[in-house]
């Protein structure tokens, strides 16, 4: 089913932001009719039905004493028109996951459609042979029902049951968290940079760099740096960081974000199958043509909910990856050293010498 969730909902939303069918002319010389007349239908009769309860209580003639049926259903009646305006708005408001730019395309695809459907997008009318129906039951509940060619049964919505879900923290619809934007602001609060490096909008300053403290020296107090070739025979110092000390200060955070996604479990299973899986980096997340990436490695909203324990130490553990090469690593990679001397170009083979012979000095080798 993922497989087939993640190919409908990838060519439904290609079809339309390639904009194809306004160069279809069979389609554009045709008529489409996108009204479902949802609420029209679905009140047909119940003028009629107010009436017989309304004599039926006036005349003695209810189900029985005190005529408590037929009251509870007139209340039903006169509520029904707003509960009705309120239900459809929250099913529209659940579906609008579907445009959102990290949807997780294994999401079920019966959603987009139905969204395709509820906002009139074109290939999804009437006219293509869908319909929405809206029926009022009995129990005070109303149920939204979608068809069409492309759902292999019909969609179902219970309002009761869906207000419910949403009132408990639980969508119909994974939202995906934004990452970039949790990673970069989880950037200002791991302890590894100083304030001032944070700027007015809550990120960091383009020049903003790790902490001295988190920065390797010799027990003279001077930098410990690593040497990299650059070519031509000539090589150039860079900063080497304590990553055992930097793990340490910036774990609490992390393992503090990562608890906050998994209390809302869906989207922690959104977050996995769009970033965190295969820990592809922003560059190659941007360059896809659908970020949906976790390939073999994807979790099913329907079988891997709840998420058991060994699932939630894989993502903290990917989370961790994701982030250190995706955000952290620009700041310790190849940092050229705050001491001017140390940061010219030097011949390669003179400076690993130099290195060498310094680090036998410094121990007391010879």
């Amino acid at each position: 089913m993922e497989n087939k969730n993640a190919h409908y909902n990838l060519v439904i939303k290609q079809v339309n932001q390639s904009n194809s069918m306004a160069y279809d002319e069979n389609y554009i010389a045709s008529s489409t009719d996108s009204n479902f007349r949802i609420i029209d239908k679905a009140y047909a009769g119940t003028a009629t039905a107010y009436a017989k309860f309304k004599m039926d209580i006036d005349s003695n003639k209810c189900r029985e004493t005190g005529c408590e049926y037929e009251m509870k259903q007139l209340q039903q009646l006169k509520a029904f028109p707003q509960k009705s305006l309120e239900f459809i708005e929250l099913v529209v408001d659940q579906l609008a996951v579907t445009d959102t730019p990290y949807y997780d395309v294994n999401n079920n695809y019966v959603y987009m459609v139905a969204n395709y459907m509820i906002n009139s997008r074109p290939g999804f009318s009437k006219t293509e042979g869908y319909d929405i129906q809206l029926f009022l039951q009995e129990d005070g509940s109303q149920v939204l029902i979608f068809d069409g060619p492309l759902f292999d049964k019909k969609l179902v919505i219970n309002s009761s049951t869906l207000t419910s879900l949403v009132e408990s923290g639980t969508d119909m619809v994974a939202e995906t968290p934004d990452i970039n934007k949790d990673m970069l602001r989880l950037l200002t609060e791991v302890g590894l940079f100083t304030p001032d490096m944070v700027g007015e909008n809550g990120e960091l300053t383009p020049g903003a760099s790790i902490s001295d403290e988190f920065v390797l020296k010799n027990a003279d107090g001077s930098y410990d740096y690593e040497i990299i070739d650059i070519g031509m025979g000539k090589g150039r110092n860079v900063l080497k960081f304590d990553l055992d000390k930097i793990k340490r200060k910036a774990d609490p955070f992390i393992n503090a974000e990562v608890a906050g996604l998994l209390s809302q479990e869906q989207e922690a299973v959104a977050a996995w199958n769009m970033f965190i899986a295969k820990g592809t980096s922003i560059e190659e997340d941007a360059q896809m043509e659908q970020n949906a990436n976790a390939g073999s490695l994807v979790w099913s909203y329907e079988k891997d909910l709840p998420l058991m324990p060994k699932n939630k130490e894989l993502f903290e553990s990917k989370y961790k990856d994701y982030f250190m090469n995706n955000y952290l690593s620009q700041f310790i990679t190849n940092k050229l050293p705050t001491v001017e001397e140390d940061a010219a170009v030097f011949d390669l083979q003179e400076g690993r010498k130099a290195k060498a012979d310094k680090f036998i000095q410094d121990n007391k080798l010879s």
